[in-house]
């Protein structure tokens, strides 16, 4: 968290961050809690990552971009399935029968969507903004991820003002709740 650049970039290092976990996941044993404690990893940078981009990337895909509505909507329905699915893998221990299931299921889905961020919603945004305003996204985005939640909140709104109101409250409880279960350390 909190690697500096544009927004393009700092995303960017997030992703790789996020194959990188996903890689220490595939060396763990099966049913181990190693595996469980990289799925919490897992879960805690990508709430923060997609927190982060409802709030500041989508709106501003929005209003710099041709077509700018619909790529946003479409990036906040990829997010709703990630979080869906992260829900339910925070509802399993790693001997469950089906947790590596679900977690091929979300590796499919990231893989998919960072791949769509990567190669057309980056490319967009580095042809159609400013960099001067890319350089205060990625610092937006850093702040954001700062104080965004840790767990995954299906039911919490995606889109500003709402989810910028609630989501620092809903971080400071995860952070708490992670604290004292010792979950993500």
């Amino acid at each position: 968290m909190g690697h500096g650049g544009d927004v393009i970039a700092e995303l960017t290092t997030d992703h790789r961050e996020v194959d990188d976990l996903f890689a220490q996941f595939d060396d763990a044993p099966p049913g181990s809690e190693a595996r469980k404690r990289l799925m919490d990893a897992l879960t805690i940078e990508l709430v923060r990552h997609s927190v982060a981009e409802e709030q500041y990337l989508y709106p501003a895909v929005r209003e710099h971009l041709e077509e700018g509505n619909a790529l946003a909507d479409k990036e906040l329905e990829d997010h709703a399935r990630l979080e869906q699915l992260l829900k339910d893998l925070q509802q399993r221990e790693a001997t469950d029968k089906d947790f590596d299931l679900l977690v091929r299921e979300l590796r499919t889905e990231v893989t998919a969507h960072v791949d769509d961020e990567e190669n057309n919603l980056f490319t967009r945004l580095r042809n159609g903004v400013h960099p001067y305003v890319l350089e205060e996204l990625g610092d937006k985005i850093r702040q954001a991820k700062k104080t965004a939640p840790t767990r995954p909140h299906p039911a919490a709104p995606s889109t500003p003002p709402a989810n910028k109101l609630l989501a620092p409250g809903l971080g400071l409880v995860d952070r708490v709740r992670d604290y004292v279960s010792g979950r993500g350390q």
